[in-house]
């Protein structure tokens, strides 16, 4: 298995994870449209990393890293928002790997914290990151859409 930076060609790919990870997600619906054009925002952004795992050629694992100024740190964080592992490949460590190489990128940029958000019902999702020593915070995420650009 192979953790590398995403490619611009690599978009179908990434759009069909996305589409498993918000087929568990409650607070999001999936329109491969709109993920594309976030995939490509993304790919375009010098503050932001799309990470693929692939085997055999075939992408089977996503992690996006945005990093953001938190007042709290003083510092650099890194806001992980897409954490998938196709099924078949689930148990394997390729979440973790995943998770290390991105950690490595922020490191390298000065994030001091990461940050990831999960779904209250993904139960395995908390299992998984309780196992990879994340600890749970008592922050709930909140959120609204502007008028204009609503829905």
């Amino acid at each position: 298995m192979k953790i590398r930076a995403a490619k611009t060609k690599d978009i179908n790919d990434l759009t069909d994870l996305l589409k498993q990870l918000f087929s568990i997600e409650e607070d999001f619906i999936f329109d491969g449209v709109k993920q594309k054009k976030g995939l490509g925002l993304l790919l375009d952004s010098d503050s932001a990393r799309i990470l693929v795992a692939e085997e055999s050629g075939a992408v089977v694992g996503m992690v996006t890293g945005q990093l953001v100024i938190s007042t709290a740190e003083g510092e650099l964080s890194l806001l992980i928002e897409d954490m998938i592992v196709n099924r078949q490949q689930r148990g394997k460590g390729v979440g973790r790997k995943l998770l290390q190489v991105m950690a490595d990128w922020a490191n390298e940029r000065g994030a001091h914290r990461m940050q990831v958000l999960a779904d209250l019902n993904n139960h395995r999702a908390f299992s998984f990151y309780e196992r990879a020593e994340w600890d749970r915070t008592s922050l709930v995420c909140l959120r609204k859409y502007n008028k204009d650009n609503s829905k």
